[in-house]
């Protein structure tokens, strides 16, 4: 699809695998702000863009306009080291004034005053790109505004660390508030508290292995790199503190040696948790790597991804006619959506201009681009600490992520199945495929079905995940919860464990407890008829006959119709159930019924034939080995 804006002309020379170079990424950022600044009100305090409005009402959603695009705009200028030739600074110093004059007024350029998180917490979200693009661009915005201004702007600003976040990131956002203000000389004790709240938090979220969990619990998503890691390690780079660099700079590092493999080789990230419409954000931690020297990347290969993933949203249809970031994925997509995203929340995508950062001569730019990990070969990765377990597939560029330990479930609340989120609770996903909507045939998905009362999975309970030459596994239990009646069957559970060997996923289930007569479902890959895909599951044990094609109506973020494969089974007492699922774009591996030589079911012990090798799994304790015969 055409970009409504002009883009510097292509250099296969220095950028084989995109074309772009850093001055795309200028002219990117440039046609971004000169569409959503179509949209301000007179004073440039708020920027109301049109579309359906968030929870958090229409002045919220406006402020949320100036801060996330402030971000990509104070990106742009604090790489060109002030250079600032469409005059973006002059636009938001204006708003500032404007919006600080009277917050919680009603009237046209008012923001909103920061009250807590379950109150008004939104504008405490937007206070930390407020603040982050005043302390990237201090010398030439900050330092020139008038003291009145400045006092009433700190004025406002505090209100984030005077009032309650959301239990999650959102410690972040008063933590890089503070950091502004000790910046240019406004600490003090209040800030220093605030910050050291935040990071004392950020130890105990901290899982190893580079991953952080979204707050207590088991939420591991894209918030790892475009919050989690984004705003410490930046903070630290700013401020040049070398202790805080040297706590959350390993970890960056060890975060982006997993996750630099979660982009296809089209320059899609992975279609998983929540805010996915903030799109190429997904690079954030990749460009902060370059910047800091935080990364096992080499320059070529972050610029790949980085400018990867740039480019693949702007070409399908990301950006509506007049150049604003639609929300959705593509283009506009309800069910990608949460409740609390408005017509501006798209631009938190800003974060991706991290790597403007990187003057014109720093390597990520001067570097030739190199292969992207998915592209140099095939690679399974088991990710314990999350729960988590990688698979790419260099012939199609797909990767696949089996989620054994990410399910976004607060410690506190309880497995309601009302709640149920296609975004954590499926099986697997990837760069090519998006779950089927709440309401169609759930992809990825084992269901148990009690009394015509089908199942969802909420909590997740890791049981481990490891890896060995060319194969990974990762296993979980989870308690089925069931919506229009009693929400467990007492002593029911799953024991889950994937196996990934090349382009196949060998999934194995066992079912404890279940009531003689239990309908058994699972299902694959979701994909439509247009897409160059081929999704197939095959059942060779615990099924009642061959996959047939479910019908997902409402399709996916990658398709506006879907087919899903389906297999059906009786479960009774304890059960095991063995399929292998394929998902594949234009290659030409054997069918998974081909692929299974034998399935042998002894109790808790289950070994599998397959694709030239011998799977063995123990349930009773938890043990999987993988042989080549």
């Amino acid at each position: 699809m055409s970009i409504p804006f002009e883009l510097p002309a292509e250099d296969r020379e220095s950028s084989p695998y995109t074309g772009y170079t850093r001055g795309h990424w200028e002219a990117v950022a440039d046609g971004l702000l000169s569409a959503a600044w179509r949209w301000s009100t007179p004073g440039g305090a708020l920027l109301d863009l049109p579309g359906r409005p968030s929870r958090s009402g229409v002045r919220s959603d406006g402020l949320e306009g100036y801060a996330r695009t402030f971000l990509a705009a104070a990106f742009r200028v604090a790489g060109a080291d002030g250079d600032d030739p469409h005059g973006w600074l002059d636009r938001y110093a204006r708003g500032l004034a404007a919006g600080t004059r009277t917050p919680g007024h009603d009237d046209t350029e008012s923001w909103p005053l920061i009250l807590d998180h379950h109150v008004q917490g939104q504008p405490m979200v937007e206070s930390a790109s407020v603040a982050l693009g005043l302390r990237l661009t201090a010398p030439w915005l900050w330092k020139h505004l008038d003291d009145d201004v400045r006092d009433r702007t700190e004025e406002w600003l505090r209100g984030a660390l005077r009032h309650t976040p959301a239990p999650n990131n959102w410690y972040l956002f008063p933590f890089t508030v503070a950091g502004f203000l000790e910046s240019v000389g406004r600490g003090d004790a209040e800030t220093g508290a605030v910050r050291e709240r935040a990071l004392e938090l950020m130890e105990t979220w901290y899982r190893g292995e580079g991953w952080y969990a979204d707050g207590d619990g088991r939420a591991f998503d894209h918030y790892n790199g475009w919050a989690l890691h984004l705003y410490p390690v930046l903070d630290a780079h700013l401020g040049g503190d070398t202790e805080l660099s040297a706590r959350y700079g390993p970890r960056l590092r060890a975060h982006l040696d997993g996750f630099a493999l979660m982009f296809g080789a089209d320059g899609a990230p992975l279609h998983f948790g929540r805010s996915l419409t903030y799109r190429f954000a997904a690079s954030a931690a990749v460009g902060l790597g370059a910047l800091t020297g935080d990364t096992p990347l080499s320059p070529g290969t972050s610029r790949r991804l980085a400018s990867g993933s740039l480019r693949y949203f702007l070409e399908r249809g990301a950006l509506t006619d007049d150049g604003l970031l639609s929300l959705g994925w593509f283009g506009p997509h309800e069910a990608t959506l949460q409740s609390y995203s408005g017509p501006a929340s798209p631009y938190w995508a800003s974060k991706a201009f991290v790597s403007l950062l990187a003057p014109a001569d720093h390597p990520l730019w001067t570097a030739r681009e190199e292969a992207a990990p998915v592209e140099e070969a095939d690679r399974v990765l088991a990710l314990p600490a999350p729960g988590l377990l990688v698979q790419a597939t260099r012939a199609d560029g797909i990767v696949r992520l089996h989620n054994h330990g990410s399910d976004h479930v607060r410690p506190h609340e309880a497995e309601d199945p009302g709640a149920d989120d296609p975004h954590y609770g499926r099986q697997a996903y990837s760069s090519r495929t998006g779950p089927t909507a709440t309401g169609n045939v759930a992809d990825n998905h084992l269901s148990l079905e009690v009394a015509g009362r089908r199942s969802v999975r909420r909590r997740i309970r890791p049981l481990g995940a490891g890896q060995g030459d060319g194969w990974g596994w990762a296993a979980s239990s989870h308690q089925p919860v069931f919506a229009g009646g009693p929400p467990m069957v007492p002593g029911l559970r799953v024991e889950s464990v994937t196996v990934a060997h090349g382009p196949y996923e060998l999934r194995v289930h066992r079912v404890v407890g279940a009531p003689a007569g239990t309908r058994v479902t699972q299902t694959g890959w979701a994909a439509g008829p247009e897409e160059d895909l081929v999704s197939t599951l095959h059942g060779p044990y615990g099924w009642s006959g061959p996959a047939e094609p479910a019908r997902a109506p409402q399709g996916t973020a990658f398709t506006r119709w879907a087919r899903v494969p389906r297999l059906v089974g009786r479960a009774g007492g304890t059960t095991v159930h063995v399929c292998v699922a394929l998902l594949t774009g234009g290659t030409t591996a054997d069918d998974p019924a081909r692929a299974v030589t034998s399935v042998t079911v002894d109790g808790a012990e289950v070994e599998v034939g397959w694709v030239g090798a011998r799977t063995r799994i123990s349930f009773e304790p938890l043990r999987v080995s993988h042989e080549p015969v």
